[in-house]
């Protein structure tokens, strides 16, 4: 069963010079309880817009986001709802989300119902999230600028765990940390899910990060899934060449191995997307349909989904272009 589910999510920014341009293209994505989804793929790509549309701080320009089967209305300075609490955002950079001047305790305190048993009920229940994420008993009367990148993003988690969540959605939390905080933080997020039956989305541009943590993996690119499935399956056999270069271009832990790939060229302009497939001005496997008709997510195969001419020409199915995006439609 699906916690959260977007369906057809555009998302839609005007720039300075007043050019509008889709980040998110019309991208449909689910999360089943306990499960930890990664989303991937180069910067740029329209991932943390997504994340952004999934918890409200965007509103989507079409499409529908629901969590717990209720519909995500963009934040305002209203409350939201108590269900709507159970759905939490951790940023990529835990110093900026966290107040210097307050202490850490102070901060994970927030968002801790008493329920009537006051403050040594909330005091109780601090001491057990710090713990919950490795931090010492004496973090809660420090500030966050005592603590490492590493340390600070545990502090971040812990923050959002104080809600107690159904559903994180975690943008980039790993990228600002150096290899060793980013090992030890991933292992976190795993125990923790597992611990607590507690759903992930995990937004990323690092696939060894979400190859080791994740039970789905989606990649994103220019605005669109162009691949998902389960993510040992997807990591041994990438259906679409965007997925494939990604792989080919994670370094080998041990040094042993070639040298990884570099994946050729630049994200296009997201304002100017490239017509029929967006990969395909970087795609080593281009064919003349790829230059003017925009392949369909269709399946690839149990619980795999590819947009990838490529594919579907292998497997026999005829060329047929899929429905223009909602905001082309006459």
């Amino acid at each position: 069963m699906s916690i959260l589910e977007l369906e057809d999510v555009e998302v839609t920014y005007e720039r300075r010079d007043r050019v509008r341009f889709q980040a998110v293209a019309g991208t449909s994505l689910t999360v089943g309880r306990g499960e930890i989804v990664g989303l991937v793929g180069e910067s740029g790509c329209g991932k943390s817009s997504l994340a952004r549309a999934a918890v409200g701080l965007v509103a989507p320009t079409a499409g529908t986001v629901r969590f717990e089967g209720r519909p995500v209305e963009p934040l305002t300075r209203r409350a939201r709802s108590k269900e709507l609490t159970r759905l939490q955002l951790v940023f990529q950079n835990p110093y900026s989300s966290l107040n210097p001047r307050r202490r850490v305790g102070d901060q994970v305190g927030d968002a801790i119902s008493t329920d009537g048993s006051g403050r040594s009920g909330k005091s109780t229940r601090v001491a057990e999230l710090l713990e919950l994420v490795g931090l010492p008993a004496n973090a809660r009367s420090r500030y966050p600028h005592e603590f490492s990148g590493g340390q600070r993003q545990r502090i971040a988690i812990a923050r959002a765990l104080a809600a107690d969540p159904s559903l994180i959605v975690l943008d980039e939390p790993l990228a600002s940390l150096d290899a060793s905080a980013q090992a030890q933080v991933a292992n976190l997020l795993l125990d923790l899910s597992r611990q607590l039956s507690l759903s992930l989305l995990l937004i990323s541009h690092d696939l060894a990060i979400v190859h080791h943590v994740a039970d789905v993996v989606s990649v994103m690119y220019l605005g669109k899934i162009v691949e998902s499935g389960p993510t040992t399956e997807v990591w041994a056999s990438p259906r679409h060449p965007y997925t494939e270069a990604l792989i080919g271009a994670v370094p080998h832990p041990d040094g042993t191995g070639t040298m990884p790939e570099v994946l050729p060229g630049e994200v296009p302009d997201p304002a100017l997307p490239p017509l029929g497939c967006r990969f395909h001005p970087r795609c080593p496997h281009v064919m003349d349909v790829c230059r003017s008709v925009e392949p369909a997510l269709n399946s690839a195969g149990a619980s795999r989904l590819a947009a990838c001419w490529l594919h579907t020409l292998e497997a026999g199915s005829e060329i047929s272009a899929p429905p223009a995006p909602a905001h082309l439609r006459p």
